[in-house]
């Protein structure tokens, strides 16, 4: 039986709710790894990516921060710590995007 080879580790991805770090975060869950989610998107949304990411030994877990607040981002750090025990791997992949009408 296939064994993935992320089981037992935990994932914390920034912006990881649309895009690229949505695309890394379910890349991590299917390889077994138990995933903190972050960034900005509608209540019913974030459920649904939780429900989506969790399952077969693995759980996914929403965190709130706003990570242009220093305490936020230590925040996110140690309630990740505190529901998963630990954070092996961290992708920082949050950022902003600028549209300038021209």
């Amino acid at each position: 039986m296939f064994t993935p080879f992320l089981s037992g580790k935990t994932a914390l991805v920034t912006g990881s709710l649309s895009g690229i770090g949505l695309g890394i975060a379910r890349s991590l869950s299917a390889a077994g790894a138990n995933i903190v989610l972050n960034g900005f998107a509608p209540e019913s949304e974030i459920a649904k990516l939780e429900k989506e990411l969790s399952g077969k030994g693995r759980q996914a877990k929403f965190i709130y921060a706003d990570l242009f607040k220093p305490a936020d981002n230590k925040s996110l750090v140690e309630k990740s710590i505190a529901h998963f025990g630990k954070v092996d791997i961290l992708v920082n992949n949050a950022g902003i995007q600028h549209i300038d009408a021209v």
